[in-house]
């Protein structure tokens, strides 16, 4: 997932919470306004590291809880496929719509203060979660859980810029995003094999209890925020920032491709859990939770985008993801477990560097509002899991994984022409 960048590294020290300013005699000081922050060594770093480890797994084990378990609830609730795959898509609906407005938030009431309540509303839902009587009840309190995840990553990546020194901050963020990725993975693990032995309730309250665990963890590590100085609420101008982001040819390329990329990883991994507990392959739910260790590709696929991108540019990077992802959903059609789980490596592969190359490229597109720009890049990411899932399951429920395939193949036809606009309009403009 893509954290959010606030641009907070340029707020000022709050006088209240911060020791009294450096004074003219302390030179080294003055010189370096980062160097009060925190840097390794210091005894709140190796907390502030392990508390935004902490939070990036517990929010996101609960983000996508049930996407594991969706053969299991349809069973155990008589819910078709594109009916039950909205216990997923609604809680990425919910973070897609409260994502912006908690950042803005956040810039008034604190990183900190916005992390823990978030957490804490969201775990306080996880544990109510297991006793839905209904899918629609469990629905509408899975929307409301991805609302509240949404303070996360509206808040964490301003609250390690604010906090952590500049030249340490890389190491601070790959650690919060590697918790958001054993989060994600580890969650849906977790819920297969505790639901294989005790039922899917047992195996979303596995999951509430190990965030209730991530949630205290985190405010007791968390060191205070020194370095956060409020800024008061202005919709109007966030409004006309918005406008102007929304109104730049080349973000809304950025939004689209992110999105058509989630598409296509939202279809793929809300339906596969159908696809392998029927014939021919007919595995356990425990075997199905476990096939999302292949997130694990992921992790290496975004750290390799960068080389790829400085080798071959942004689009040659996109054009790569392109076809790798198209490459696995052609493969995945083959019934033969090996196959799909390869299939799977190539999608995930494919989505991952893509999405690597278009969140990166919107921070360096945005020549202001750069926390905003971040925010429309993750509501569109989120609105095209949203969109994968429940479309990917209605195609699924119509005409079989053939039918998976091809929507996630139209995804990847459309990013791929929206690539070669940009490539022939950079022609054109460099010829000019």
């Amino acid at each position: 997932m893509p954290a959010l960048d606030t641009g907070a590294s340029t707020r000022g020290v709050d006088a209240s919470s911060q020791p009294a300013p450096a004074s003219p005699a302390d030179p080294a000081s003055a010189a370096d306004p980062d160097a009060t922050k925190l840097s390794p060594g210091d005894p709140g770093h190796g907390r502030m590291r392990l508390a935004l480890f902490a939070a990036g797994l517990s929010t996101f084990a609960l983000l996508y809880s049930t996407q594991a378990l969706l053969p299991e609830i349809s069973r155990a609730l008589h819910a078709a496929p594109d009916q039950a795959s909205w216990t997923v898509s609604g809680a990425t609906i919910g973070l897609a719509v409260a994502v912006l407005p908690l950042a803005a938030l956040s810039e008034r009431f604190g990183r900190r203060r916005m992390l823990t309540a978030s957490m804490a509303v969201a775990v306080a839902l996880a544990l109510v979660v297991p006793f839905a009587p209904s899918l629609p009840v469990l629905i509408a309190l899975r929307t409301l859980q991805g609302a509240a995840v949404a303070g996360v990553p509206a808040s964490a990546m301003a609250f390690l810029s604010d906090e952590v020194r500049a030249r340490h901050l890389v190491g601070a963020v790959g650690l919060f995003v590697a918790g958001n990725s054993v989060g994600g993975m580890s969650g849906r693990i977790l819920t297969g094999w505790v639901t294989e032995a005790w039922g899917w309730r047992a195996g979303l309250g596995a999951v509430a209890v190990t965030s209730l665990l991530c949630a205290v963890a985190f405010r007791l590590l968390v060191p205070p925020a020194r370095h956060f100085t409020p800024v008061p609420l202005h919709p109007r101008r966030v409004a006309a920032t918005v406008r102007a982001h929304l109104g730049n040819p080349l973000l809304l390329r950025l939004y689209a491709i992110g999105l058509l990329f989630m598409v296509v990883f939202g279809a793929v991994y809300t339906v596969i859990g159908y696809r392998l507990v029927a014939a021919p392959f007919g595995l356990s739910q425990g075997l199905v939770g476990s096939v999302f260790v292949i997130y694990l590709v992921g992790t290496a696929a975004s750290a390799t985008a960068g080389r790829l991108n400085a080798r071959l540019g942004r689009r040659g990077t996109l054009y790569l993801g392109i076809g790798t992802a198209s490459a696995g959903l052609l493969v995945s059609l083959a019934d033969n477990l090996a196959a799909v789980v390869v299939g799977l490596v190539l999608i995930t592969a494919g989505f991952f560097a893509g999405h690597a190359v278009a969140s990166g490229s919107v921070s360096r597109t945005a020549s202001h509002g750069a926390a905003q720009a971040s925010a429309l890049y993750q509501m569109s990411y989120y609105v095209g899991s949203s969109l994968g899932g429940a479309l990917g399951a209605a195609a699924f429920a119509a005409g079989g994984w053939a039918a998976t395939v091809a929507l996630g193949l139209g995804a990847m036809v459309l990013a791929g022409g929206i690539t070669l606009y940009a490539t022939r309009r950079a022609v054109v403009l460099a010829r000019a």
